[in-house]
């Protein structure tokens, strides 16, 4: 059973934005336990320098991948935008803003 473009698109409005921030708060956790990792190791005394840099190397790994991600969400952002102005006609001028034939479905939601 298909669904007006409407209602796809008033769905789409609020999962694309709640998922570019659960990724923003993902990379700022990530990014807070990398300091707390840091700061533990060099205010810990007897621990060598090169203890725990693995342990780093692989939250950094982390944070680059994030960043990756979040990037790839801001054009499927962008795609999605293009796909309902070339299909529904959308006139999507401020995202998450929708056209004003949609916005009842987007309070619905």
């Amino acid at each position: 059973m298909t669904q007006p473009i409407n209602l796809n698109a008033a769905r789409l409005q609020k999962a694309v934005p709640a998922a570019e921030i659960q990724i923003d708060d993902a990379l700022i956790a990530v990014s807070s336990l990398m300091a707390t990792v840091v700061t533990a190791r060099r205010d810990t005394s007897g621990v060598p320098a090169a203890r725990g840099h693995a342990t780093i190397q692989r939250l950094a790994k982390a944070q680059v991948a994030l960043v990756g991600v979040s990037g790839d969400i801001l054009r499927v952002h962008g795609e999605l935008a293009e796909i309902g102005r070339e299909t529904a006609g959308l006139d999507l001028h401020e995202c998450p803003e929708i056209a004003p034939n949609s916005a009842a479905l987007v309070a619905a939601l």
